[in-house]
């Protein structure tokens, strides 16, 4: 296999991937804002814009990345504004040298306006519509969202890791171990469907409507996790955001409002496996580069602020509408 930091995904490589699908690239290859995956842009023969998608060695199976696919494709046949995988040769997920790649049209759009309502509104009927067609099955082969995941792991790794200065250990270890602690006390999902999984702003293009991107992450979880990365501000604004985007939602699709107190677990499981990610991926020679303030200690003096303004967060009543 395919070293899991990327070494062996030289620029030859990759054009002959992709023209080994039968599409010549006649421009130069724009990498794409990604990290976790290697994406580019590029103009082929038919003067149309493409992208080329790695996927990262070892992490997702084929299966799994094949079921994101599946998901993708149905989604699109549905008229949900959704980027899909272009099947070629009867398959969307293809193989090169032990990479996995697939081929996306290139979609245009600016990222959509968390405090725009009307925007809000649109989101939150979309939204609607996709876990419409999502409740019909579930993953087999995708993870759900879990605590062992996203906060027993996370807490493993980041006690493992050299990056966090020895003079802030204690003081940033206590009060992680307090947020995982109340944090798996309080999540709970006994309904899991099938989501996008990190229906944050930076996957939206917003042309005329919504456009989702990047299904990688997806995965099955509670309905509420496509929707509290939408919230912003204090909390009386987010009361009106959540309302917005609930009412919205429910034209299409039923939302249990229990799953409201799920927000701030679920912040506080993003927050932590935030952490242990940049952790884990250092070893990638594109992570000192793109995230040069993580191994500084300033970075961690914030996090322990962070995570003690999350405790605070996790202790107050849930948003109700």
């Amino acid at each position: 296999m395919s070293t899991f930091d990327f070494s062996g995904l030289t620029p030859d490589l990759i054009l002959d991937a992709i023209e080994s699908q039968g599409i010549l690239v006649e421009s130069g290859l724009l990498a794409l804002n990604s990290y976790e995956n290697r994406v580019y842009q590029f103009v082929a023969q038919d003067n149309k814009r493409y992208v080329a998608k790695f996927y990262r060695p070892q992490r997702w199976s084929q299966a799994q990345i094949q079921e994101e696919h599946d998901f993708s494709i149905e989604l699109a046949s549905h008229e949900i504004p959704v980027v899909a995988p272009m099947i070629i040769k009867n398959r969307s997920l293809q193989r090169y040298n032990d990479y996995y790649f697939a081929l996306f049209p290139s979609v245009g759009g600016r990222q959509f306006e968390v405090d725009n309502l009307d925007q809000l509104e649109w989101m939150g009927r979309f939204i609607g519509r996709i876990h419409g067609v999502a409740k019909s099955t579930s993953f087999v082969h995708k993870p759900t969202i879990n605590v062992n995941d996203f906060l027993v792991k996370p807490l493993q790794e980041l006690l493992q890791s050299p990056l966090i200065p020895s003079s802030l250990q204690q003081p940033f270890f206590a009060i992680l171990q307090q947020v995982v602690d109340l944090t798996l006390s309080l999540y709970s999902s006994k309904s899991n469907i099938r989501l996008h999984g990190d229906c944050h702003p930076g996957n939206i293009l917003w042309r005329d409507g919504p456009t989702f991107v990047d299904l990688d992450d997806c995965r099955g979880g509670p309905a509420i996790q496509d929707l509290w990365m939408m919230l912003s501000g204090d909390r009386q604004q987010q009361f009106i955001q959540m309302d917005t985007l609930i009412e919205a939602y429910q034209e299409f699709c039923d939302f249990d409002v229990a799953q409201l107190a799920l927000i701030e677990p679920l912040r506080a499981m993003r927050m932590v496996h935030y952490m242990a990610w940049l952790a884990k991926r250092w070893q990638d020679p594109a992570f000192p580069q793109a995230f040069p303030w993580f191994a500084d200690g300033k970075y961690w003096e914030q996090q322990i602020l962070g995570l003690k303004e999350q405790l605070s967060a996790l202790q107050e009543p849930p948003l109700t509408l």
